[in-house]
Protein backbone atom coordinates (compact mmCIF):
# COMPACT_ATOMS: atom_id res chain seq x y z
CA UNK A 1 0.00 0.00 0.00
CA UNK A 2 1.42 3.35 -1.18
CA UNK A 3 1.11 6.17 0.88
CA UNK A 4 1.09 10.23 0.26
CA UNK A 5 2.16 12.53 2.94
CA UNK A 6 1.30 16.14 2.32
CA UNK A 7 2.61 18.10 5.16
CA UNK A 8 1.37 21.51 5.98
CA UNK A 9 4.57 22.77 7.04
CA UNK A 10 8.30 22.30 6.66
CA UNK A 11 8.37 22.22 10.33
CA UNK A 12 9.09 18.54 11.92
CA UNK A 13 7.20 18.38 14.66
CA UNK A 14 3.82 17.06 16.42
CA UNK A 15 1.96 16.58 13.14
CA UNK A 16 5.02 15.29 10.89
CA UNK A 17 5.59 12.73 13.95
CA UNK A 18 1.87 11.54 13.75
CA UNK A 19 1.67 11.51 9.73
CA UNK A 20 4.84 9.46 10.18
CA UNK A 21 3.93 7.15 12.73
CA UNK A 22 0.84 6.44 10.46
CA UNK A 23 1.94 5.84 7.39
CA UNK A 24 4.63 3.12 8.64
CA UNK A 25 2.01 1.05 9.93
CA UNK A 26 0.05 1.19 6.69
CA UNK A 27 3.06 0.01 4.97
CA UNK A 28 4.06 -2.30 7.61
CA UNK A 29 3.71 -5.50 5.23
CA UNK A 30 4.92 -3.75 2.21
CA UNK A 31 4.26 -0.05 0.01
CA UNK A 32 6.29 3.46 -0.42
CA UNK A 33 5.75 6.43 1.33
CA UNK A 34 5.91 9.66 -0.22
CA UNK A 35 6.06 12.73 1.25
CA UNK A 36 5.35 16.50 0.10
CA UNK A 37 6.74 19.33 2.43
CA UNK A 38 4.40 23.12 1.85
CA UNK A 39 5.74 25.34 0.74
CA UNK A 40 9.00 23.86 -0.60
CA UNK A 41 7.22 21.70 -3.24
CA UNK A 42 4.49 24.38 -3.81
CA UNK A 43 5.83 27.52 -3.24
CA UNK A 44 3.13 29.66 -5.56
CA UNK A 45 -0.16 31.06 -4.55
CA UNK A 46 -3.14 30.55 -6.94
CA UNK A 47 -3.56 34.03 -9.00
CA UNK A 48 -7.09 33.16 -9.76
CA UNK A 49 -6.40 33.15 -13.92
CA UNK A 50 -8.85 30.40 -14.25
CA UNK A 51 -7.04 28.60 -17.19
CA UNK A 52 -7.86 24.96 -15.52
CA UNK A 53 -11.53 25.32 -15.12
CA UNK A 54 -11.81 27.19 -18.79
CA UNK A 55 -8.56 25.82 -20.72
CA UNK A 56 -7.28 22.78 -18.51
CA UNK A 57 -5.28 22.26 -15.97
CA UNK A 58 -1.86 21.61 -17.68
CA UNK A 59 -2.62 25.48 -18.59
CA UNK A 60 -1.31 26.47 -14.88
CA UNK A 61 1.33 29.00 -14.76
CA UNK A 62 2.13 26.46 -11.88
CA UNK A 63 1.95 23.40 -13.18
CA UNK A 64 5.60 22.84 -13.23
CA UNK A 65 5.13 22.24 -9.22
CA UNK A 66 0.75 20.64 -9.62
CA UNK A 67 2.58 18.15 -12.07
CA UNK A 68 4.35 16.18 -9.60
CA UNK A 69 2.06 16.57 -7.18
CA UNK A 70 -0.68 15.48 -9.09
CA UNK A 71 1.17 12.42 -10.48
CA UNK A 72 1.88 11.69 -6.34
CA UNK A 73 -1.53 12.18 -5.31
CA UNK A 74 -3.09 9.79 -8.13
CA UNK A 75 -0.04 7.05 -7.17
CA UNK A 76 -1.13 6.85 -3.84
CA UNK A 77 -3.84 4.46 -2.50
CA UNK A 78 -3.28 6.55 0.94
CA UNK A 79 -3.67 10.27 1.22
CA UNK A 80 -2.15 11.59 4.67
CA UNK A 81 -2.95 15.31 5.12
CA UNK A 82 -1.32 16.95 7.84
CA UNK A 83 -1.52 20.56 9.07
CA UNK A 84 -0.88 22.20 12.37
CA UNK A 85 -3.37 24.08 13.80
CA UNK A 86 -3.03 27.93 12.63
CA UNK A 87 -5.38 30.52 14.09
CA UNK A 88 -7.91 27.70 13.85
CA UNK A 89 -7.72 26.57 10.25
CA UNK A 90 -4.93 24.81 8.62
CA UNK A 91 -1.79 26.54 7.29
CA UNK A 92 -1.39 29.17 4.38
CA UNK A 93 0.79 26.46 2.69
CA UNK A 94 -2.05 23.79 2.70
CA UNK A 95 -4.51 26.30 1.74
CA UNK A 96 -2.69 27.64 -0.99
CA UNK A 97 -2.16 23.84 -2.94
CA UNK A 98 -5.67 23.37 -2.14
CA UNK A 99 -6.90 26.44 -4.72
CA UNK A 100 -4.77 24.26 -7.31
CA UNK A 101 -6.96 21.71 -7.73
CA UNK A 102 -10.50 23.67 -7.75
CA UNK A 103 -10.59 21.74 -11.14
CA UNK A 104 -10.54 18.92 -9.75
CA UNK A 105 -14.01 19.36 -7.85
CA UNK A 106 -17.22 17.56 -9.04
CA UNK A 107 -18.60 20.42 -10.13
CA UNK A 108 -15.65 20.33 -12.46
CA UNK A 109 -13.37 17.42 -13.28
CA UNK A 110 -13.48 15.04 -10.80
CA UNK A 111 -10.17 12.21 -11.12
CA UNK A 112 -11.96 8.75 -11.10
CA UNK A 113 -8.95 7.92 -9.05
CA UNK A 114 -10.11 9.11 -5.84
CA UNK A 115 -13.59 7.18 -5.55
CA UNK A 116 -11.19 4.20 -4.78
CA UNK A 117 -8.61 6.56 -2.37
CA UNK A 118 -9.38 6.80 1.28
CA UNK A 119 -7.55 10.09 2.73
CA UNK A 120 -6.81 10.58 6.36
CA UNK A 121 -6.78 14.67 7.51
CA UNK A 122 -4.48 15.11 10.95
CA UNK A 123 -4.39 17.99 12.83
CA UNK A 124 -2.61 19.17 16.00
CA UNK A 125 -2.64 21.85 18.71
CA UNK A 126 -1.34 23.23 21.95
CA UNK A 127 -4.68 23.81 22.43
CA UNK A 128 -8.31 23.63 20.62
CA UNK A 129 -9.00 24.15 16.84
CA UNK A 130 -8.27 20.62 15.58
CA UNK A 131 -11.79 20.31 14.07
CA UNK A 132 -12.14 23.17 12.25
CA UNK A 133 -8.33 22.43 11.05
CA UNK A 134 -9.61 18.94 9.59
CA UNK A 135 -12.81 20.25 8.49
CA UNK A 136 -10.80 22.62 5.84
CA UNK A 137 -9.42 19.96 4.21
CA UNK A 138 -12.29 17.34 4.14
CA UNK A 139 -14.50 20.02 2.37
CA UNK A 140 -11.93 19.53 -0.53
CA UNK A 141 -11.93 16.18 -0.28
CA UNK A 142 -15.52 15.72 -0.40
CA UNK A 143 -15.54 17.67 -3.69
CA UNK A 144 -12.71 15.67 -4.79
CA UNK A 145 -14.83 12.63 -4.73
CA UNK A 146 -12.85 11.03 -2.22
CA UNK A 147 -14.24 7.31 -1.47
CA UNK A 148 -13.39 7.54 2.49
CA UNK A 149 -11.88 10.54 4.47
CA UNK A 150 -10.88 9.80 8.37
CA UNK A 151 -9.75 12.67 10.62
CA UNK A 152 -7.67 12.77 13.63
CA UNK A 153 -7.09 15.72 15.90
CA UNK A 154 -5.41 15.98 19.21
CA UNK A 155 -4.41 18.88 21.41
CA UNK A 156 -1.09 17.86 22.36
CA UNK A 157 -0.36 20.75 25.25
CA UNK A 158 2.93 21.43 23.33
CA UNK A 159 5.21 23.78 21.24
CA UNK A 160 7.37 20.93 20.15
CA UNK A 161 7.43 17.00 19.67
CA UNK A 162 10.29 17.05 22.30
CA UNK A 163 7.97 18.71 24.70
CA UNK A 164 4.66 16.28 24.13
CA UNK A 165 4.14 14.41 27.51
CA UNK A 166 4.78 10.31 27.43
CA UNK A 167 1.68 9.83 28.15
CA UNK A 168 0.46 11.67 25.18
CA UNK A 169 2.77 10.03 23.12
CA UNK A 170 1.36 6.67 23.96
CA UNK A 171 -2.32 7.51 23.54
CA UNK A 172 -1.30 8.58 19.77
CA UNK A 173 1.03 5.80 19.31
CA UNK A 174 -2.05 3.52 19.95
CA UNK A 175 -4.79 6.06 18.41
CA UNK A 176 -2.24 5.33 15.09
CA UNK A 177 -2.65 1.72 15.56
CA UNK A 178 -6.48 1.59 15.63
CA UNK A 179 -6.78 4.11 12.75
CA UNK A 180 -4.55 2.49 10.51
CA UNK A 181 -5.99 -1.14 11.25
CA UNK A 182 -9.35 0.27 10.16
CA UNK A 183 -7.92 2.00 6.70
CA UNK A 184 -6.39 -1.52 5.78
CA UNK A 185 -9.17 -3.86 6.80
CA UNK A 186 -11.48 -1.54 4.47
CA UNK A 187 -9.02 -1.68 2.25
CA UNK A 188 -9.46 -5.11 1.12
CA UNK A 189 -13.22 -5.01 0.33
CA UNK A 190 -13.27 -1.05 -0.51
CA UNK A 191 -15.96 0.60 -1.78
CA UNK A 192 -16.83 4.65 -1.74
CA UNK A 193 -19.21 5.27 0.92
CA UNK A 194 -22.65 6.15 0.72
CA UNK A 195 -22.39 10.06 0.94
CA UNK A 196 -19.50 9.87 -1.74
CA UNK A 197 -21.72 7.66 -3.68
CA UNK A 198 -24.96 10.37 -3.21
CA UNK A 199 -22.46 13.27 -4.29
CA UNK A 200 -21.48 11.71 -7.37
CA UNK A 201 -24.66 11.22 -8.67
CA UNK A 202 -26.19 14.93 -7.95
CA UNK A 203 -23.22 16.26 -9.81
CA UNK A 204 -23.81 13.68 -12.33
CA UNK A 205 -27.60 14.76 -12.72
CA UNK A 206 -26.54 18.47 -12.76
CA UNK A 207 -23.62 18.00 -15.74
CA UNK A 208 -26.53 16.27 -17.82
CA UNK A 209 -28.48 19.42 -17.79
CA UNK A 210 -25.82 22.20 -17.24
CA UNK A 211 -22.65 22.78 -18.70
CA UNK A 212 -20.44 25.07 -16.59
CA UNK A 213 -17.71 24.77 -19.82
CA UNK A 214 -16.90 23.05 -22.66
CA UNK A 215 -13.90 21.40 -20.91
CA UNK A 216 -15.92 20.09 -18.01
CA UNK A 217 -18.81 18.86 -20.54
CA UNK A 218 -16.19 16.70 -22.91
CA UNK A 219 -14.62 15.22 -19.63
CA UNK A 220 -17.73 13.67 -18.00
CA UNK A 221 -18.48 12.48 -21.54
CA UNK A 222 -15.35 11.08 -22.28
CA UNK A 223 -15.82 9.25 -18.69
CA UNK A 224 -19.33 7.45 -19.59
CA UNK A 225 -20.43 9.25 -16.52
CA UNK A 226 -23.58 10.89 -18.21
CA UNK A 227 -24.34 7.33 -19.46
CA UNK A 228 -24.67 5.72 -15.57
CA UNK A 229 -20.95 4.47 -15.88
CA UNK A 230 -19.96 5.10 -12.16
CA UNK A 231 -15.65 5.59 -11.31
CA UNK A 232 -16.29 2.61 -8.98
CA UNK A 233 -16.71 -1.29 -10.01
Amino acid sequence: MNVLIINGTMRKSTTWHIAESLAKKLTKTGGEIYSIFLPKDMPEFCCGCGNCFIKGEQFCPHYKYTQQITSAIDSADIIIFASPVYVYHITGQMKALLDHYGYRWLVHRPEKKMFLKQAVCISTAVGAGTNHTNKDIVHSLKFWGVGKIYTYGKSVMALSWNQVSEKTKNSIEKDCSILANKILHTSYNFSPSLSTKCRFEFWRLFHKKISVSQVDKLYWESQGWLNNTKPWK
